[in-house]
Protein backbone atom coordinates (compact mmCIF):
# COMPACT_ATOMS: atom_id res chain seq x y z
CA UNK A 1 0.00 0.00 0.00
CA UNK A 2 2.88 2.33 0.86
CA UNK A 3 4.45 1.76 -2.56
CA UNK A 4 1.13 2.47 -4.27
CA UNK A 5 0.75 5.73 -2.34
CA UNK A 6 4.31 6.79 -3.19
CA UNK A 7 3.74 5.93 -6.85
CA UNK A 8 0.51 7.91 -6.84
CA UNK A 9 2.32 10.94 -5.44
CA UNK A 10 5.25 10.73 -7.83
CA UNK A 11 3.40 9.89 -11.07
CA UNK A 12 2.00 13.39 -11.77
CA UNK A 13 5.46 14.90 -11.19
CA UNK A 14 6.75 13.17 -14.32
CA UNK A 15 4.96 15.81 -16.39
CA UNK A 16 6.41 19.28 -16.65
CA UNK A 17 2.97 20.92 -16.78
CA UNK A 18 2.12 19.36 -13.39
CA UNK A 19 5.43 20.49 -11.92
CA UNK A 20 4.77 24.06 -13.02
CA UNK A 21 1.16 23.90 -11.84
CA UNK A 22 2.12 22.66 -8.38
CA UNK A 23 4.75 25.38 -7.96
CA UNK A 24 2.20 28.01 -9.01
CA UNK A 25 -0.44 26.54 -6.67
CA UNK A 26 1.91 26.53 -3.68
CA UNK A 27 2.98 30.15 -4.22
CA UNK A 28 -0.63 31.25 -4.57
CA UNK A 29 -1.67 29.24 -1.49
CA UNK A 30 0.96 31.03 0.59
CA UNK A 31 0.27 34.63 -0.38
CA UNK A 32 -3.53 34.22 -0.38
CA UNK A 33 -3.44 32.95 3.20
CA UNK A 34 -1.16 35.78 4.39
CA UNK A 35 -3.12 38.63 2.80
CA UNK A 36 -6.45 36.91 3.37
CA UNK A 37 -5.79 36.96 7.12
CA UNK A 38 -6.06 40.76 7.11
CA UNK A 39 -9.17 40.60 4.96
CA UNK A 40 -10.85 38.10 7.24
CA UNK A 41 -9.93 39.73 10.55
CA UNK A 42 -11.03 43.17 9.33
CA UNK A 43 -14.22 41.74 7.80
CA UNK A 44 -13.29 43.04 4.36
CA UNK A 45 -14.34 40.06 2.25
CA UNK A 46 -16.38 42.40 0.05
CA UNK A 47 -13.21 44.36 -0.70
CA UNK A 48 -11.52 41.21 -1.97
CA UNK A 49 -14.58 40.46 -4.07
CA UNK A 50 -14.61 44.00 -5.44
CA UNK A 51 -10.96 44.00 -6.48
CA UNK A 52 -11.10 40.47 -7.92
CA UNK A 53 -14.02 41.39 -10.18
CA UNK A 54 -12.41 44.70 -11.08
CA UNK A 55 -9.39 43.11 -12.76
CA UNK A 56 -11.50 41.62 -15.55
CA UNK A 57 -11.46 44.66 -17.90
CA UNK A 58 -7.69 44.89 -17.44
CA UNK A 59 -7.33 41.29 -18.58
CA UNK A 60 -9.54 41.91 -21.60
CA UNK A 61 -7.72 45.13 -22.59
CA UNK A 62 -4.34 43.38 -22.21
CA UNK A 63 -5.59 40.59 -24.47
CA UNK A 64 -6.76 43.10 -27.09
CA UNK A 65 -3.50 45.05 -26.87
CA UNK A 66 -1.43 41.85 -26.91
CA UNK A 67 0.59 42.67 -23.79
CA UNK A 68 1.15 40.88 -20.46
CA UNK A 69 -2.19 39.83 -18.96
CA UNK A 70 -0.93 40.16 -15.39
CA UNK A 71 0.16 43.73 -16.09
CA UNK A 72 -3.30 44.56 -17.42
CA UNK A 73 -4.94 42.96 -14.38
CA UNK A 74 -2.60 44.82 -12.04
CA UNK A 75 -3.35 48.18 -13.64
CA UNK A 76 -7.10 47.53 -13.46
CA UNK A 77 -6.86 46.51 -9.79
CA UNK A 78 -4.89 49.68 -8.96
CA UNK A 79 -7.38 51.90 -10.79
CA UNK A 80 -10.34 50.26 -9.04
CA UNK A 81 -8.59 50.52 -5.66
CA UNK A 82 -7.85 54.22 -6.14
CA UNK A 83 -11.41 54.84 -7.33
CA UNK A 84 -12.92 53.10 -4.29
CA UNK A 85 -10.68 55.17 -2.01
CA UNK A 86 -11.58 58.37 -3.86
CA UNK A 87 -15.33 57.76 -3.61
CA UNK A 88 -15.06 56.75 0.03
CA UNK A 89 -12.90 59.69 1.13
CA UNK A 90 -14.36 62.46 -1.02
CA UNK A 91 -18.08 61.77 -0.69
CA UNK A 92 -20.62 60.77 1.98
CA UNK A 93 -20.90 57.33 0.35
CA UNK A 94 -19.78 54.52 2.68
CA UNK A 95 -17.03 52.03 1.88
CA UNK A 96 -19.29 49.05 1.16
CA UNK A 97 -21.41 51.09 -1.26
CA UNK A 98 -18.28 52.44 -2.99
CA UNK A 99 -16.96 48.90 -3.43
CA UNK A 100 -20.29 47.68 -4.78
CA UNK A 101 -20.48 50.52 -7.30
CA UNK A 102 -16.93 50.10 -8.57
CA UNK A 103 -16.73 46.31 -8.74
CA UNK A 104 -20.09 45.92 -10.48
CA UNK A 105 -19.18 48.57 -13.08
CA UNK A 106 -15.71 47.11 -13.72
CA UNK A 107 -17.08 43.57 -13.89
CA UNK A 108 -19.77 44.66 -16.35
CA UNK A 109 -17.12 46.38 -18.49
CA UNK A 110 -14.94 43.26 -18.40
CA UNK A 111 -17.81 40.97 -19.44
CA UNK A 112 -18.70 43.38 -22.25
CA UNK A 113 -15.12 43.46 -23.56
CA UNK A 114 -14.78 39.67 -23.35
CA UNK A 115 -18.05 39.23 -25.23
CA UNK A 116 -16.83 41.56 -27.99
CA UNK A 117 -13.50 39.71 -28.19
CA UNK A 118 -15.23 36.34 -28.48
CA UNK A 119 -17.51 37.63 -31.24
CA UNK A 120 -14.57 38.75 -33.33
CA UNK A 121 -12.09 35.96 -32.54
CA UNK A 122 -14.24 32.90 -31.76
CA UNK A 123 -12.04 31.90 -28.83
CA UNK A 124 -12.84 30.73 -25.32
CA UNK A 125 -11.83 33.17 -22.59
CA UNK A 126 -13.46 31.34 -19.69
CA UNK A 127 -10.03 30.84 -18.14
CA UNK A 128 -10.23 34.51 -17.14
CA UNK A 129 -13.19 33.60 -14.94
CA UNK A 130 -12.22 30.15 -13.66
CA UNK A 131 -8.44 29.99 -14.08
CA UNK A 132 -6.21 27.68 -16.11
CA UNK A 133 -3.43 26.58 -13.80
CA UNK A 134 -2.52 23.60 -15.99
CA UNK A 135 -1.51 26.07 -18.69
CA UNK A 136 1.01 28.04 -16.63
CA UNK A 137 4.38 28.71 -18.21
CA UNK A 138 7.76 29.41 -16.67
CA UNK A 139 7.14 33.11 -17.34
CA UNK A 140 3.84 32.92 -15.42
CA UNK A 141 5.62 31.35 -12.45
CA UNK A 142 8.30 34.05 -12.60
CA UNK A 143 5.66 36.81 -12.57
CA UNK A 144 3.77 35.16 -9.70
CA UNK A 145 6.98 34.70 -7.72
CA UNK A 146 7.93 38.37 -8.16
CA UNK A 147 4.50 39.45 -6.89
CA UNK A 148 4.74 36.99 -3.99
CA UNK A 149 8.14 38.36 -2.92
CA UNK A 150 6.80 41.94 -3.04
CA UNK A 151 3.69 41.03 -1.02
CA UNK A 152 5.52 38.96 1.62
CA UNK A 153 8.33 41.48 2.07
CA UNK A 154 5.81 44.30 2.50
CA UNK A 155 3.86 42.33 5.11
CA UNK A 156 7.11 41.45 6.92
CA UNK A 157 8.39 45.03 6.97
CA UNK A 158 5.05 46.55 8.02
CA UNK A 159 3.85 43.72 10.24
CA UNK A 160 3.68 45.72 13.51
CA UNK A 161 1.99 48.69 11.85
CA UNK A 162 -0.52 46.47 10.05
CA UNK A 163 -1.17 44.55 13.28
CA UNK A 164 -1.97 47.76 15.19
CA UNK A 165 -4.03 49.11 12.29
CA UNK A 166 -5.94 45.83 11.90
CA UNK A 167 -7.21 45.62 15.47
CA UNK A 168 -7.46 49.30 16.44
CA UNK A 169 -7.65 51.72 13.53
CA UNK A 170 -8.61 54.67 15.73
CA UNK A 171 -5.78 53.93 18.14
CA UNK A 172 -3.33 53.61 15.25
CA UNK A 173 -4.43 57.00 13.94
CA UNK A 174 -4.06 58.56 17.39
CA UNK A 175 -0.57 57.07 17.64
CA UNK A 176 0.41 58.89 14.45
CA UNK A 177 0.37 56.01 12.01
CA UNK A 178 -0.58 56.96 8.43
CA UNK A 179 -3.88 55.07 8.51
CA UNK A 180 -5.02 56.19 5.07
CA UNK A 181 -1.74 55.06 3.52
CA UNK A 182 -1.96 51.71 5.34
CA UNK A 183 -5.52 51.40 4.09
CA UNK A 184 -4.44 52.05 0.51
CA UNK A 185 -1.38 49.82 0.89
CA UNK A 186 -3.48 46.91 2.12
CA UNK A 187 -5.84 47.35 -0.82
CA UNK A 188 -2.89 47.29 -3.21
CA UNK A 189 -1.54 44.13 -1.53
CA UNK A 190 -4.93 42.52 -2.01
CA UNK A 191 -4.87 43.59 -5.66
CA UNK A 192 -1.41 42.12 -6.18
CA UNK A 193 -2.42 38.85 -4.52
CA UNK A 194 -5.53 38.57 -6.66
CA UNK A 195 -3.54 39.23 -9.82
CA UNK A 196 -1.04 36.54 -8.82
CA UNK A 197 -3.88 34.06 -8.22
CA UNK A 198 -5.79 34.59 -11.46
CA UNK A 199 -3.97 31.90 -13.41
CA UNK A 200 -4.71 29.38 -10.67
CA UNK A 201 -8.37 29.95 -9.85
CA UNK A 202 -9.64 32.85 -11.96
CA UNK A 203 -11.70 35.92 -11.09
CA UNK A 204 -14.73 34.05 -9.75
CA UNK A 205 -12.99 31.72 -7.28
CA UNK A 206 -10.08 33.84 -6.07
CA UNK A 207 -12.05 35.27 -3.12
CA UNK A 208 -12.52 31.77 -1.72
CA UNK A 209 -8.78 31.11 -1.79
CA UNK A 210 -8.20 34.46 -0.08
CA UNK A 211 -10.70 33.96 2.74
CA UNK A 212 -11.18 30.22 3.36
CA UNK A 213 -7.66 29.16 4.54
CA UNK A 214 -7.45 32.17 6.88
CA UNK A 215 -10.98 31.52 8.19
CA UNK A 216 -10.09 27.87 8.81
CA UNK A 217 -7.01 28.90 10.81
CA UNK A 218 -9.05 31.49 12.71
CA UNK A 219 -11.25 28.71 14.08
CA UNK A 220 -8.20 26.85 15.41
CA UNK A 221 -5.78 29.50 16.75
CA UNK A 222 -6.03 32.97 18.26
CA UNK A 223 -3.02 35.15 17.44
CA UNK A 224 -2.61 36.90 14.09
CA UNK A 225 0.78 35.37 13.27
CA UNK A 226 -0.61 31.94 14.16
CA UNK A 227 -3.61 32.49 11.88
CA UNK A 228 -1.22 33.46 9.10
CA UNK A 229 1.07 30.49 9.63
CA UNK A 230 -1.68 27.90 9.89
CA UNK A 231 -3.56 29.59 7.04
CA UNK A 232 -0.47 29.19 4.84
CA UNK A 233 -0.42 25.48 5.73
CA UNK A 234 -4.10 25.13 4.85
CA UNK A 235 -3.56 27.05 1.60
CA UNK A 236 -0.65 24.84 0.56
CA UNK A 237 -2.48 21.61 1.45
CA UNK A 238 -5.57 22.80 -0.43
CA UNK A 239 -3.55 23.75 -3.49
CA UNK A 240 -1.56 20.51 -3.68
CA UNK A 241 -4.53 18.27 -2.86
CA UNK A 242 -6.70 20.08 -5.40
CA UNK A 243 -4.08 19.58 -8.10
CA UNK A 244 -3.84 15.85 -7.38
CA UNK A 245 -7.63 15.50 -7.39
CA UNK A 246 -7.68 17.36 -10.67
CA UNK A 247 -5.09 15.01 -12.14
CA UNK A 248 -6.60 11.69 -11.03
CA UNK A 249 -10.31 12.50 -11.25
CA UNK A 250 -10.16 14.78 -14.31
CA UNK A 251 -11.64 17.75 -12.42
CA UNK A 252 -11.17 21.46 -13.19
CA UNK A 253 -8.13 22.48 -11.14
CA UNK A 254 -9.27 25.82 -9.70
CA UNK A 255 -12.62 24.55 -8.40
CA UNK A 256 -10.92 21.42 -7.01
CA UNK A 257 -8.51 23.58 -4.97
CA UNK A 258 -11.38 25.69 -3.64
CA UNK A 259 -13.47 22.64 -2.73
CA UNK A 260 -10.58 21.12 -0.76
CA UNK A 261 -10.15 24.42 1.09
CA UNK A 262 -13.88 24.45 1.88
CA UNK A 263 -13.73 20.85 3.13
CA UNK A 264 -10.90 21.74 5.52
CA UNK A 265 -12.89 24.75 6.71
CA UNK A 266 -15.96 22.59 7.42
CA UNK A 267 -13.82 20.11 9.39
CA UNK A 268 -12.51 22.98 11.52
CA UNK A 269 -16.02 24.43 11.84
CA UNK A 270 -17.39 21.13 13.10
CA UNK A 271 -14.46 19.79 15.13
CA UNK A 272 -12.33 22.77 16.23
CA UNK A 273 -11.18 22.18 19.85
CA UNK A 274 -11.96 25.81 20.70
CA UNK A 275 -15.33 26.35 19.06
CA UNK A 276 -16.31 23.41 16.88
CA UNK A 277 -20.00 22.59 16.79
CA UNK A 278 -19.43 18.94 17.81
CA UNK A 279 -16.41 19.38 20.09
CA UNK A 280 -17.13 22.56 22.04
CA UNK A 281 -20.07 22.32 24.45
CA UNK A 282 -20.90 26.03 24.32
CA UNK A 283 -21.05 26.04 20.53
CA UNK A 284 -23.15 22.87 20.49
CA UNK A 285 -25.42 24.28 23.16
CA UNK A 286 -25.89 27.43 21.13
CA UNK A 287 -26.76 25.41 18.05
CA UNK A 288 -29.22 23.23 20.00
CA UNK A 289 -30.90 26.28 21.52
CA UNK A 290 -31.42 27.70 18.05
CA UNK A 291 -33.08 24.48 16.91
CA UNK A 292 -35.27 24.46 20.03
CA UNK A 293 -36.36 28.03 19.33
CA UNK A 294 -37.19 27.13 15.72
CA UNK A 295 -39.17 24.07 16.84
CA UNK A 296 -41.15 26.10 19.40
CA UNK A 297 -41.89 28.77 16.82
CA UNK A 298 -43.21 26.16 14.37
CA UNK A 299 -45.37 24.60 17.09
CA UNK A 300 -46.94 27.97 17.96
CA UNK A 301 -47.91 28.38 14.34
Amino acid sequence: MGNNLLTGLIEPLQYSFMQRSLIEAIIVGIICAVVGTYLMVQRLALLGDAISHSVLPGLAIAFIGNFNLLLGALLASMVSTLLINLIRNRSPIKEDAAMGIVFSAFFALGITLITLIQKNNKIDLNHFLFGNILGVTADNIRDTLIIAVIVLLTVLLLYKELLFYTFDKIGAQAAGLPVNLLDLGLMLLIGLTIVASLQAVGVILVLSLLITPAATAYLLVTRLHQVMGLGVGVGIISSISGMYLSYYWNLPSGPAIVLVAFTLFMLAFLFSPRQGIFTHPASLGGQLSIWVEIKNLLRRR
